[in-house]
């Protein structure tokens, strides 16, 4: 596994995002500058965590033009798969669609093999949208994709990538305390080789039994979480591999801080967690540590 990631130029709150993303704070005036500085120390420090445990970091600077303030989450425009197949994505936000760019894809064509590209972007001018691995969680092993419908989750295009892509679609409704949608699924549930961390008092009651039945099924173990784990990012989790074959909980310090002991212990009891701290990316940005990593599964090009 490699992870690509997205070192930021000119990161900042997005108004065109903060409309359906909750976990937006808007910032004080002025603070574009400081923001920016922080958000770049805290992908670097984060970033140099992740080489230490011997994981795989594609970095790529991100270009001051055209300007995309959310770059820093690759996640939702691609994703990458074993089987040589590359997908993009439909944004909802219009600067979003901006980060399609090709110098990234140009940059993972040269070092991995792509067979076969398909683009829904396309679907952007119908209204409707399908945010990569935000929209949905992906269990790989078990061919299972898991989506909470929202703006940004349109329920067809779902369906279609998991028919495109082999996978079994596990669709939901789930919403946060005032109600409201909740815009990804990634930030309410994270599912690992076994075990799957999951805010079940936000998915609708018709739905609940379903999906935990789905989960168990699978063979994992849930670890849940409540809203105010989830609110502090404790859904936004990703398990990644290192060079060695090893598996650690990926996650944020604000995270961490969220879970009980009890918690934490089960969690480790799995594999090894690495937190950083992204405190103004979380806040800003409404994003956390997995939303700053996009698996790569593609196979190597040959030498």
């Amino acid at each position: 596994m490699t992870l690509l990631m997205i070192r930021p130029v000119r990161f900042g709150y997005n108004a065109q995002t903060a409309t359906n993303n909750a976990f937006q704070q808007f910032p004080r005036e002025g603070d574009a500058a400081a923001i920016q500085q922080q958000a770049l120390e805290e992908f670097d420090a984060f970033v140099e965590k992740l080489r230490q445990h011997d994981i795989d970091v594609l970095v790529m600077d991100d270009s001051a033009e055209p300007y995309t303030p959310d770059s820093i989450f690759p996640n939702n425009w691609v994703s990458f798969h074993r089987d040589g197949t590359l997908v993009l994505y439909p944004m909802f936000a219009e600067n979003r669609r901006l980060e399609r760019k090709p110098a990234v894809i140009d940059a993972i064509k040269e070092r991995f093999a792509v067979s076969r590209q398909i683009d829904l972007s396309s679907h952007e001018v119908e209204g409707r949208f399908l945010e990569g691995t935000g929209s949905f969680v992906l269990d790989r092993e078990n061919g299972m994709a898991y989506a909470c419908r929202s703006p940004r989750t349109d329920e067809q295009l779902f369906r279609y990538f998991c028919r495109q892509l082999g996978y079994t679609p596990v669709i939901f409704d789930a919403v946060d305390r005032s109600g409201t949608a909740i815009y990804h699924t990634n930030v309410m549930m994270c599912i690992a080789d076994r075990y799957a961390v999951i805010n079940l008092d936000a998915v609708a009651l018709p739905d609940r039994t379903a999906l935990s039945s789905a989960l168990k099924h699978s063979g994992k173990a849930i670890v849940a979480i409540d809203h105010d784990q989830m609110d502090a990012f404790a859904g936004n989790m990703l398990q990644v591999e290192n060079k060695k074959g090893q598996r650690y909980l990926v996650m944020s310090s604000q995270a961490l801080g969220s879970l009980r002991p009890e918690q934490v212990s089960l969690l480790e009891s799995f594999n090894p967690i690495i937190h950083s701290p992204l405190d103004t990316i979380e806040r800003n940005g409404g994003g956390s540590a997995r939303c700053m990593m996009a698996e790569v599964y593609l196979p190597h090009q040959r030498a």
